[in-house]
């Protein structure tokens, strides 16, 4: 059963959006619609929902930040029960492509993230173990191919106390499902052998196992201490998950490489057919140099490619994906549906526009095409009760809900939206600067938003000619530096942020009062209702809240965000006054947590005496940088990254 932890009850209009949840789903409705504003607690809404429902839960994001953030806020609300996250396992990633036009072949290069590939592996794990209290946070790709489940649920070895089985079998299993013997220290997915007693270390996580044998019989189980051997606790019973997602039976395997054997003559006979003799050459020697390594080593770069003949599909058929792990009564939440839904619609036509060319040109088989993304209209067709979550949800997700559309208008701060004015383009850069210091005095944050990177570039070297502390952010800018820009604007070190598009979908910025649309009469995707209402959700967390729209007329986009923001408005002053709330400046959360513990510099760290000392914490700096960032614990990372820098300029002194 879930069980949820908060030290807040639902308020405002929280309680009334779950019952209708709730209510839509009993009454056999497919989808839903949570329409929440910016600062409403929708999260929280989604955690009660969850822990009525009380079924398996999938919680799709557009991006890996978003499902960090996610991830930390649902940990945090169900502390016992399983919270899973899932995202590609790639900091950096280059597909395998061909460019005809100039004859150009690009290697697939990637660098995979080891922590990450772990959390995935426990994902499926926890899935496949028959628990219904699981909460996966993903982004979408989850609905890239993956191995098929039931061959890792095959390669799945469960011992058991009593259990009669020869230990030499048990070693064959532990290397059929990838794991690799040692007789050095554990690491995960290895195992080591001393007589009769074999230690697993799993292949996610840090727990390792024990298996004491008498003759043929499993005498006894524990879960031991990897590093000094200690027995932890004792066990009755124990899965063994494999080291890899894409694991199959040895039987699949030979008719898998019978198969492409017979695939590759076929291709080469249409490529002959055709006066192709180069393309012929090509796909002969790539197919028969995968297939000695797959013979020899078990895998092969690019092994996906061939994934339709492990996972005994028919040409065509879609690939095995994490919804394939789900029971067929799982819940589908997608957070911030107005950008994932399109993601996730659009994810199949890139993929398969790359893969043509390998094919046509000889790169790779046919069957590479069934490596693929799903198509949307198979997404749909896997999910059953869907909630979609957005303060502006889009045309698709309305008519999916047919009409179910849950308002969640009320904040539990009293807040309401800001007003919004629209002031004219003449004169408007002095305008704004007379807006941006009456708030500097009272240490209020101002937001800027322009339509080009360019224009957000320029305004800012402007305003630091006028004295004005400001700094801009938009897609160029590191990551690691756009976190590190966003905390200095909350810890007071400037006091305007400009940008093109900033990240309007979960930027948690209390301290900012101030909005201002620059040419907000152009209509386009920057400037749609939409965007106009997400924008003005940046200070929708002050008590002083404005939104500034500086335009030459008054559009009808312009118009409807008015009204819109109005109808809110109404109904969030009259709550107020009804139930006798005064709005309290709200406050950013502090419960979230970051995907793995990492330990942010100490201020009284030690002062190093040498320059041998100086290097050896560089090192460390740099290390504890790396692992922040490949936990995602951006604020941890660049606080490492400064120390770094400082490090080394101490070593130049």
């Amino acid at each position: 059963m879930f069980k949820l932890e908060s030290q807040y009850s639902p308020t405002g209009d929280q309680p009334q959006a779950i019952a209708q949840i709730l209510k839509s789903f009993e009454s056999g409705e497919q989808c839903c619609t949570l329409q929440g504003v910016t600062g409403s607690g929708k999260t929280f809404t989604m955690a009660n929902v969850i822990k009525e429902l009380n079924c398996p839960t999938l919680v799709l994001s557009h991006n890996k930040t978003l499902a960090a953030q996610l991830y930390g806020e649902f940990k945090n609300f169900f502390p016992n029960n399983a919270v899973e996250y899932f995202v590609s396992y790639y900091d950096y990633y280059q597909p395998e492509a061909y460019l005809p036009s100039t004859d150009t072949y690009i290697e697939k290069d990637l660098s995979i993230n080891d922590e990450i590939e772990k959390m995935r592996l426990s994902t499926t794990a926890t899935l496949l173990s028959g628990r219904r209290d699981v909460i996966v946070v993903s982004s979408v790709s989850c609905l890239y191919g993956i191995g098929n489940p039931a061959d890792f649920h095959a390669n799945t070895l469960t011992l058991e106390v009593g259990q009669i089985i020869n230990h030499k079998q048990i070693l064959y299993r532990l290397v059929e499902a990838l794991y690799t013997r040692t007789e050095l220290d554990l690491t995960p997915a290895t195992f080591r052998v001393k007589g009769e007693t074999i230690d697993i270390m799993s292949a996610f996580g840090e727990k390792c196992y024990r298996i004491l044998f008498f003759d043929d019989e499993i005498e006894a189980i524990y879960r031991i201490d990897s590093l000094s051997g200690h027995k932890l606790e004792a066990l009755e019973r124990v899965s063994i998950f494999p080291a890899n997602l894409f694991v199959t039976t040895k039987e699949r395997i030979a008719q898998a490489v019978s198969q492409i054997y017979i695939d590759m003559g076929k291709q080469v006979a249409f490529f002959e057919k055709e006066g192709r003799a180069t393309e012929a050459r090509r796909i002969q020697q790539r197919v028969e140099y995968d297939l000695e390594m797959i013979k020899e080593l078990g895998y092969c770069p690019g092994i996906e490619n061939y994934s339709r003949y492990f996972d005994g599909r028919s040409p065509g058929t879609r690939p095995f994906c994490l919804l394939d792990y789900f029971p067929d009564d799982f819940l589908l939440v997608v957070d911030e549906s107005h950008t994932t839904i399109p993601q996730v619609r659009a994810m199949f036509g890139g993929d398969k526009a790359r893969k043509e060319n390998l094919v046509e040109y000889g790169f790779r088989l046919p069957a590479a095409r069934d490596n693929r993304p799903l198509r949307f209209e198979e997404f749909e067709a896997l999910t059953d009760r869907t909630l979609y979550v957005s303060a502006t949800p889009a045309d698709y997700e309305i008519i999916r809900s047919q009409g179910a559309i849950i308002e969640q208008i009320i904040r539990p701060t009293g807040l309401i939206d800001p007003p919004m004015e629209v002031r004219s383009s003449e004169g408007q850069i002095d305008d704004l600067i007379e807006q941006i210091e009456a708030r500097a005095e009272r240490n209020e944050k101002i937001i800027v938003t322009t339509l080009t990177k360019r224009s957000a570039e320029e305004l800012s070297t402007y305003f630091e000619r006028m004295g004005i502390r400001c700094r801009y952010i938009h897609s160029d800018v590191d990551t690691l530096e756009r976190v590190q820009i966003l905390e200095d604007l909350r810890a007071g070190m400037f006091d305007v942020l400009i940008g093109v598009n900033l990240l309007r979908e979960g930027l948690d910025l209390p301290e900012v009062s101030l909005v201002a649309i620059i040419d907000a009469d152009m209509e386009g995707m920057l400037r749609n209702v939409r965007a106009i209402t997400q924008i003005a959700g940046r200070a929708a967390r002050h008590a002083n809240g404005l939104v500034i729209m500086y335009a030459g007329k008054v559009t009808k986009t312009m118009r409807e965000s008015i009204e819109q923001s109005n109808r809110r408005r109404e109904k969030q002053i009259r709550y107020n006054m009804e139930h006798h709330i005064m709005p309290r400046q709200a406050h950013k959360s502090s419960g979230t947590q970051p995907l793995l513990t990492t330990q942010t510099p100490a201020e009284n760290s030690p002062k190093p005496t040498s320059a041998e000392d100086i290097d050896t914490l560089i090192a460390k700096a740099q290390a504890d940088m790396e692992r922040a960032a490949k936990s995602l614990d951006f604020l941890a990372a660049a606080r490492f990254r400064d120390q770094m820098y400082e490090l080394m300029k101490l070593k130049e002194k």
